[in-house]
């Protein structure tokens, strides 16, 4: 039944945004929270969602209101917690709507760090607009590795067991879901497109990395999460917006500890780690470099030890770059992030009577 005087209070709220130039307002942290929580409800038309959407991003959403949306995603979406204090999980935040240009490298990275001992805590969705890219649940599925239908609890199992998983937002945060078709007919990526950068289910420490193309949403993510709490946060210039660091160029990222950034710009041709960034070629093609990858050969190899060395070293600074890049090469070498990789794909076959369906879109 539609609450009507939710339905008004919406209107309150977009009214604040949407007024133009010179009348428009932020809403406070608190009714950023509560908008996003009568968006994903319901009680907001598709209409008044829109609207709230498009005259969002026209404006920008300030600090303040992502850190609000970051509260409503918290309280109401799902979570999974790594129960050893000695362990900091990685928890990595890329755009949604996927890849479409570049061979894509997180899938393997995240094998390499669980293989090392970190924790690594990846979602996504479905294909969805504006890019309708390539998804981490795609990606994993051509190296074997199947997250589909596992229910939250069946996922914190797998983080718990293989140090890694994967939160899928059509089966684990339906309301967030809800928004999907809205946003293809927007057209453009809302501020809900930015949030899912910078959320993430994991509850307790860890590492949050982000993913950006233009330097204002660095700046403006830093401001949100140190206001939702966030203390040891990764900003990544990286491929189409991913966390993927590129190896035909510069590094640039920034590490912000306790409200402190540091800007960090190192270059793989100092490590032997340069090269093209491989494009995207199509499932087939990805699949098989992957493979390689994990079996340390083939022309995939470079690009994961460029990044799975460069996010130990910024788990472990007391130590040197080249030293970890090493030790991301001694992973592969030994076979061991391929033993990772079996391991996974041994538990998430056991779990299959456990799977839940999700429905087409």
């Amino acid at each position: 039944m539609v609450n009507l005087r939710n339905r008004q209070r919406f209107r309150e709220l977009l009214r604040k945004i949407g007024s133009g130039e010179h009348t428009s307002s932020g809403l406070s942290r608190k009714e950023a929270a509560e908008a996003m929580g009568l968006m994903l409800s319901g009680d907001a038309t598709p209409a008044q969602v829109g609207a709230f959407l498009i005259a969002h991003r026209i404006r920008r959403p300030e600090p303040q209101e992502l850190a609000g949306m970051l509260d409503h995603y918290n309280a109401c979406g799902p979570s999974v917690q790594i129960q050893d204090p000695h362990l900091l999980p990685v928890c990595f935040g890329m755009p949604y709507d996927g890849r479409t240009r570049t061979a894509p490298v997180f899938p393997l990275t995240a094998l390499v760090l669980a293989a090392a001992g970190h924790p690594v805590i990846l979602h996504g969705g479905r294909r969805m607009p504006i890019k309708y890219g390539i998804t981490p649940m795609e990606l994993f599925k051509q190296v074997g590795i199947d997250f589909s239908g596992l229910t939250v609890a069946a996922a914190q199992h797998c983080l718990q067991q293989e140090q890694l998983t994967l939160i899928h937002q059509p089966l684990h945060f339906p309301a967030a879901e809800a928004l999907v078709d809205i946003r293809d007919e927007l057209g453009k990526r809302p501020p809900v497109a930015s949030l899912e950068l910078l959320w993430s289910p994991h509850k307790g420490k860890h590492m949050l990395v982000s993913g950006f193309v233009h330097p204002p949403t660095e700046s403006r993510a830093w401001a949100a999460l140190a206001e939702h709490g966030e203390t040891n946060i990764v900003t990544v210039k990286g491929l189409e917006g991913s966390t993927d660091i590129p190896t035909s160029r510069a590094g640039i990222l920034a590490h912000v500890r306790d409200g402190q950034a540091e800007r960090q710009i190192f270059h793989p041709r100092d490590h032997g780690c340069f090269g093209a960034d491989l494009v995207w070629g199509g499932e087939k093609e990805w699949s098989q470099m992957a493979q390689a990858a994990l079996d340390n050969h083939g022309p995939l190899r470079r690009a994961v030890i460029w990044n799975s060395g460069s996010y130990l070293w910024l788990l472990h600074r007391e130590r040197s770059l080249p030293d970890c890049l090493g030790e991301a090469a001694a992973l592969l070498s030994s076979g061991q992030v391929r033993q990772k990789h079996d391991q996974l794909c041994h538990v998430l076959q056991n779990m299959e009577p456990q799977r839940q369906h999700v429905p087409c879109p």
